[in-house]
């Protein structure tokens, strides 16, 4: 019940939900039969999505320009900055909303410009069935690697990868899916047993390769930590922090 209240409490996870239900409602209702082969092409292509979004979206470079950094602070800076935070667990829903419309606007006009009969159904099938539905369980493992509570097998071995992320090397283990590992593999993104052994934190882990006292990030801070509960101590802490 703790994770479930944590996600209600995120607006973009309950329009993400509510995007669920009315396509499977939808689907349900008036969806012709064999759409549903291809709720596994959504479930795919959105395990592709969370690792391209992640890699190569929430880890761009840092921006000079403080609104621009500011964004992608909120959007996952911060969460690397306070990983323990359940406020900067999931992706507002400025990120949510325009990826979902965006997703299905472009599986409808691919569908209905290659001529395949009941486009609309196929962007449905594959976008807020399949694909919204492994963004919720990409959400809900990711909040479980981040909480101290008992876990199953499968979230084990997620937070154990997941934490490697965060407090080995912030460049490697993109992925929070279970199953998704294999992407970082074939991306040349995991690391192997045997370099785990030696390979110690790098400097400034928790801030992306930053000084933990850059000016962006103090900015950043100042700005979001009183809407997340981040107090003055903590930030204080945040910006003098060392590798170890």
């Amino acid at each position: 019940m703790q994770r479930v209240k944590i996600m209600a409490s995120h607006l973009s996870l309950v329009v993400m939900a509510l995007a669920f239900a009315l396509g499977l409602a939808a689907l349900l209702r008036a969806g012709p039969g064999w759409v549903w082969a291809l709720v596994p092409l959504g479930i795919g292509a959105q395990l592709l999505n969370e690792y391209n979004l992640h890699r190569f979206v929430f880890h761009l470079h840092p921006p000079r320009r403080q609104w621009a950094f500011d964004l992608l602070y909120r959007a996952h800076y911060g969460h690397h900055d306070f990983p323990t935070n359940t406020g900067l667990f999931f992706v507002p829903v400025w990120v949510a909303l325009p990826m979902l419309a965006g997703n299905f606007l472009l599986v409808w006009g691919i569908a209905a410009l290659s001529g395949l009969t009941d486009a609309l159904w196929i962007a449905v099938a594959i976008v807020p069935v399949g694909g919204v539905a492994m963004f919720m369980v990409y959400e809900w493992f990711h909040m479980t690697a981040h909480l101290n509570i008992p876990k199953s097998r499968v979230a084990t071995h997620v937070t154990r990868l997941h934490n490697q992320h965060h407090f080995r090397d912030f460049s490697k283990w993109f992925h929070v899916s279970p199953g998704g590992q294999i992407i970082d593999r074939a991306m040349g993104t995991d690391i192997d047993r045997e370099a785990l052994k030696t390979r110690q934190r790098i400097d400034f882990i928790r801030t992306l390769g930053m000084r933990p006292d850059d000016p962006r990030l103090i900015a950043a801070r100042a700005r979001f930590g009183p809407r997340f509960g981040i107090s003055a101590a903590q930030m204080t802490q945040a910006a003098n922090m060392k590798s170890s």
